[in-house]
């Protein structure tokens, strides 16, 4: 039976689900992600002319192109069943415009791929969405003007090979003054004192909280110890004791820099391996029936919205499975953000009913965890509140007030699904464990102090960002969209820029370099706020509110004017050190490469001796006397001796380094 009508989807996982679904009148193709691109070695944008993009066919892509060409020969239709977004509206429109002018040409899109939502899609194409193309474009055609004129910047600078980014770079600097905040932080240390208190058999601790009225402020051991010994001869008296009930609210379902945060916080995957997982959820999955399904909805969306079909599959299984004292009356609805494509859907299960037990056998162990996650998170969601019974004690010590408080949950609500992933757990417990611990209690009862227990504190700085903190912050200042969060951390990796030490992230003397020239130089490109109100703007040319060749030339006229001015003032920095070259006997300077810092000799290129620069740590190994050197492999950092290959010792840190 010949086939007429053609589908080009991105990857083969994707074309492999939906054949089944669509059968034998579609023949499906996978086009392995963008064919057509700006050129890589040169500008392709034409400013003068208006900032229009001269594309070329990506390198080595060219036989997919003339293969779908040859696909398409003979079909009266060509449907295009890439991404719901807007680089899956680019690729298409790119193949359209280079190989099927003449061809009728229809957009299909599906936000799950299941056999009701793709062939529902298949009954009601559309055309090209030409407002989603231009913000593409507007996108790709600024983030190539910044990178295409600061990396040579930094090549004059610093050394060849660098790169910035409109939105990595912004995002290194965050990640840098975090680090300037540690390092400047001076602990501060501080007290507090405890009562262990009793009332009859029942032992219980309150807290130090007031000194007449006022917060109680303790600075160091002295003023705990002279507090303690006035404590101790006076009456405890109940003075209050407070009941109340609340409520905790289930969260929304995920978006993409939700599930990357919990992703990172409950099952400690980072961003990549998060969205690689979640991709393979949402094209496929052969669990044992007829066809291979997507699992879940499309993991890229800033979108807490759900399908009416959905949200009545999800109220009817909450109602069967956990009853109706688990389901609102109505719907539970969640804060939209500014901008939000409402086109989309949050991320959640194809189908409720695929619980993760009855699929666990299908998938690896970090698909399966993964996908718990989505499934319990989507399912809490459209679940009754936590109800809790909050009980607040003040306890009077003539002029001292001690406090003691603690919550007592009464309905488990949302929590009976998602109680072990919140991820709020052990401060629940410990509220839990208080609560308990407290007996009953009323005002004007005499407790028996037992015992009085200061203990030192110190304040805290700043943690370092981690993937999920940072692609919070990012969300939080309006910096990058859904598909960009995990390149950015990618990228500023593959930089050498940052490095991931026990899942947090430290910049390297490198990026601090990169992160300070382009602060100097270029203010506007760097500062957060302008960066958000670019990502607005762009927004706003897919949502037709704004020309995209406005944005474009808001933006290049004073970046063009910083850029002239960097192009004049830009020196190489040529740092001397007190070695000689042992090849010529000339000095030898400090050079840059993206695995970090070497020795150069000062003739280069007439002589070329270089060497690396060690770590200043001795080798461990007996008898060896050489020094630990930092080294890259595929895997990462790690150090090894400058003895090698006569000596393989090698270790991920320094001896006395201790990982942040």
């Amino acid at each position: 039976m010949k086939k007429d009508k053609l589908v080009i989807v991105e990857s083969p996982t994707k074309a492999k689900t939906i054949s089944r679904i669509l059968g034998d009148d579609f023949s499906i193709v996978s086009s392995m992600g963008h064919l057509i691109d700006l050129p890589k070695k040169d500008l392709g944008v034409n400013i003068e002319e208006g900032f229009v993009p001269e594309y070329v066919t990506i390198t080595g892509r060219q036989k997919m192109l003339t293969a779908l060409k040859k696909e398409a020969k003979d079909k009266k239709i060509i449907y295009v069943a890439t991404d719901p977004d807007r680089e899956g509206e680019a690729i298409g429109w790119q193949i359209k415009n280079r190989l099927f002018k003449n061809k009728k040409f229809l957009r299909v899109v599906f936000h799950e791929i299941t056999p009701a939502a793709v062939r529902e899609a298949f009954k009601n194409p559309r055309e090209f969405d030409l407002n989603m193309i231009e913000a593409q474009a507007g996108r790709r055609i600024l983030d190539r003007i910044v990178g295409y004129f600061l990396s040579p910047l930094l090549w004059k600078k610093i050394t060849r090979g660098l790169s910035a980014g409109r939105v990595q770079s912004v995002a290194l600097r965050l990640i840098i003054e975090r680090e300037r905040q540690i390092e400047k932080f001076i602990p501060q240390e501080y007290w507090e004192i405890q009562a262990q208190l009793a009332k009859a058999t029942s032992k219980f601790l309150a807290k130090l909280d007031k000194i007449e009225d006022k917060k109680a402020q303790i600075k160091n051991k002295e003023e705990a110890d002279k507090l303690v010994e006035d404590i101790k001869g006076k009456q405890f008296m109940v003075a209050d004791v407070k009941k109340a009930q609340k409520k905790r609210y289930p969260l929304a379902p995920f978006i993409t820099s939700t599930l990357q945060q919990d992703a990172f916080n409950k099952l400690r995957f980072n961003a990549t391996r998060t969205m690689i997982l979640a991709q393979q959820l949402y094209e496929g999955i052969d669990i044992g029936e007829d066809n291979p399904v997507g699992l879940i909805t499309y993991m890229r969306t800033d979108s807490t919205h759900v399908a009416p079909e959905a949200m009545k599959e999800l109220r009817g299984y909450i109602s069967r499975h956990f009853g109706k004292e688990y389901l609102p009356e109505a719907p539970n609805v969640y804060k939209v953000k500014k901008l939000a494509q409402e086109a989309h859907e949050a991320i959640r299960p194809s189908f409720i009913s695929h619980s993760p037990e009855s699929l666990k056998e299908f998938l690896s162990p970090d698909q399966y965890k993964l996908y718990e996650l989505i499934w319990r998170r989507f399912l809490s969601s459209q679940m009754t509140p936590a109800e809790y019974l909050v009980t607040t004690v003040s306890i009077s010590a003539e002029k001292y007030l001690f406090s003691a408080s603690g919550s007592q949950q009464v309905f488990d609500g949302f929590m009976a699904v998602y109680d072990k992933n919140n991820g709020q757990e052990e401060e629940e417990d410990n509220q839990q464990e208080a609560a308990d611990s407290i007996p009953p209690l009323e005002k004007g009862d005499i407790l028996e102090l037992l015992g009085l227990i200061p203990s030192q504190h110190f304040t805290k700085p700043p943690p370092r960002f981690s993937d999920s903190s940072l692609i919070k912050a990012l969300e939080e200042d309006g910096i990058g969209r859904p598909s960009t969060y995990a390149p950015i951390v990618q990228t500023l990796i593959l930089r050498n820029y940052i490095r991931r030490i026990k899942g947090y992230f430290n910049p390297t003397e490198l990026g601090v370099k990169v992160c300070d020239l382009l602060v100097e130089y270029f203010p506007k490109v760097m500062d957060v706020n302008f960066t958000a109100q670019m990502e607005e703007e762009l927004d706003e040319v897919e949502e037709g509110r704004l020309d995209r060749l406005k944005v474009l030339q808001d933006f290049y006229v004073p970046f063009k004017a910083n850029l002239d001015f960097a192009q004049a003032n830009i020196k190489k920095e040529v740092v001397y050190t007190d070695q000689v070259c042992d090849k010529c006997g000339e000095p030898m300077i400090v050079k840059w490469g993206r695995k970090g810092k070497f020795l150069s000799c000062s003739t280069f290129p007439k002589c070329k001796n270089s060497k690396s620069i060690t770590s200043g740590v001795k080798c461990p190994q007996p008898d060896c006397g050489g020094e630990l050197i930092e080294r890259r492999s595929s895997r990462g950092f790690f150090y090894g001796c400058s003895n090698f290959p006569k000596c393989t010792f090698t270790s991920r840190t320094l001896p006395q380094e201790k990982e942040g």
